[in-house]
């Protein structure tokens, strides 16, 4: 495993990380389903052991991930293993309707910090991220003031911002153009290269970047198809459709999968490789559920010659862009 200086922070950080999300479970909340389906907790923290085992010390989660259950995991696991870097988020809980609410008050953000550090059995959380914080809530500014109140108190060692997925740009223009916050979580991969230009400025004025959904919620394995099936209490059963999936494997077979054999590797490591490609990007998370997700993730990886990274990046206006629209259309 390889390890990267998290911006300007004293954080040194795996260069693939372990993404908590699905390990939370199940979770409904106002009859709309935010997990990735069931989850076995005992292969969850078998996933969570062998990555470390395998150098992986990134852990990223959030308290709405299972409703607190995969901060729960890693607590139960990690129980306040220094060795152990651990990214958690705030801002969406269930309202007193029963429906996703957010909630970025000064008060509400203390209060949930401390849940989860209750949650992970630490003293101190090293990276805390506003989850999805939009420019107005920036601007009343008390979840600023609540996130460095928590940093002076010693409850995060360093905060910043998980980016929405489509239009990452404002808030992270706020932050860069008030100097606030230690780095940005958000959206890259082959398909999805919107915030590449965020990456670049952020990354030039010290903000440590962390790069999600690596394989676009699972298609960039090429193990999709045309027909695949999700269970209703998967997310993607109402954001991945048929023609989505085609259409993702066309370009890949056409335009990926040639240097997977030329690099000896598979679609998913190369996939992965793109990315660690961007020397501003400081480390990866894919989701990882299982022992077998920890070894997918962290074998194969390659470097890419600058004419093949480019010419990946350049397939990004030219086949990916209008399946990203397609995406974005299903939320």
């Amino acid at each position: 495993m390889e390890y990267r200086k998290f911006g300007n922070t004293e954080l040194l950080v795996s260069e693939i990380g372990f993404g908590g999300w699905a390990i939370g479970g199940v979770a409904n909340v106002g009859g709309v389903e935010i997990g990735w389906g069931p989850s076995d907790d005992s292969v969850s923290k078998l996933a969570l052991i062998k990555a470390l085992d395998a150098g992986i010390n990134f852990f990223d989660t959030a308290d709405f991930y299972g409703l607190g259950h995969s901060e729960s995991l890693m607590g139960e696991v990690f129980r306040g293993n220094k060795d152990v870097l651990i990214a958690t988020k705030v801002g969406q809980k269930v309202g007193l309707d029963g429906k996703i609410a957010i909630d970025y008050s000064k008060e509400y953000l203390i209060q949930a910090c401390e849940d989860s550090l209750r949650r992970l059995k630490r003293e101190t959380i090293d990276f805390y991220q506003l989850h999805i914080a939009r420019v107005s809530h920036l601007e009343h500014g008390e979840c600023l003031e609540a996130m460095e109140v928590l940093q002076k108190q010693g409850k995060i060692r360093y905060w910043g911002s998980s980016l929405i997925t489509f239009a990452p740009d404002p808030e992270a223009e706020f932050l860069m153009n008030a100097r606030k916050g230690h780095g940005f979580q958000l959206v890259f991969n082959l398909i999805n290269q919107l915030a590449l230009p965020i990456i670049q400025e952020a990354g030039m004025n010290g903000y440590g970047i962390i790069a999600r959904m690596p394989l676009q919620f699972g298609l960039l394995s090429g193990k999709m198809k045309g027909d695949t099936v999700f269970s209703k209490d998967d997310h993607r059963s109402t954001r991945l459709t048929s023609e989505i999936i085609g259409e993702v494997n066309r370009v890949l077979h056409r335009h990926v999968l040639p240097l997977t054999e030329k690099y000896e590797t598979n679609l998913a490591a190369l996939s992965l490789s793109f990315i660690l490609g961007f020397d501003k990007v400081s480390t990866v998370i894919p989701g990882i559920r299982t022992p077998e997700h920890v070894r997918q993730n962290t074998t194969g990886l390659v470097r890419l010659s600058e004419e093949d990274h480019q010419d990946l990046q350049d397939l990004f206006e030219r086949e990916w862009q209008p399946i990203l629209e397609l995406m974005k259309a299903r939320g």
